[in-house]
């Protein structure tokens, strides 16, 4: 498994597959497991400065469908819980989330709390599409902030190497 691992990141690492990269990234990045994307986008802009829109497209559209499997896990282990064990108690951030709605997953981007933020809204069965759109927003705002923030505080062609 690791020859395997080992070969599809060499190969998702080759410049002609740098879109499909930040899109596993940003991908994985969006579900419950640790990982930041915004380096891949920065690093691929950094080398191909023209690839700048579509990077941000193509990230925001991996973090977004990330943030939807957050949904449905969360929606899943929701109707385990209610198959095996009924309880009534909720913690301060699901009445939160419950107050707010689908627009509190604009927040989804935020590290440590926004993946499971998602997770959250699904156990809560909020509106798939509205939670969706939301934390899609977020994600792209931060994805342009992020990346033309990188650009504005390094400048300058980069040189590998």
């Amino acid at each position: 498994m690791d020859v395997w691992f080992n070969q599809l990141l060499r190969t998702l690492a080759l410049p002609e597959f740098g879109l499909s990269t930040v899109f596993v990234v940003s991908l994985v990045s969006a579900t419950l497991i640790p990982l930041g994307s915004e380096p891949a986008v920065f690093g691929l802009v950094k080398l191909s400065p023209h690839l700048f829109w579509p990077a941000v497209a193509v990230a925001t559209v991996g973090n977004a469908l990330g943030g939807g499997v957050n949904w449905w896990m969360g929606y899943g282990a929701k109707r385990a819980y209610e198959h095996y064990k009924h309880s009534s108690v909720h913690a301060k951030a699901l009445v939160w989330l419950e107050r707010l709605g689908p627009k509190a997953c604009f927040f989804a981007f935020l590290p440590v709390i926004g993946d499971p933020l998602a997770t959250v809204a699904g156990w809560l069965k909020l509106p798939f599409w509205p939670c969706f759109f939301w934390g899609a927003l977020g994600k792209f705002l931060r994805y342009v902030v992020m990346t033309a923030g990188g650009l504005w505080l390094w400048p300058g062609q980069f040189t590998p190497g």
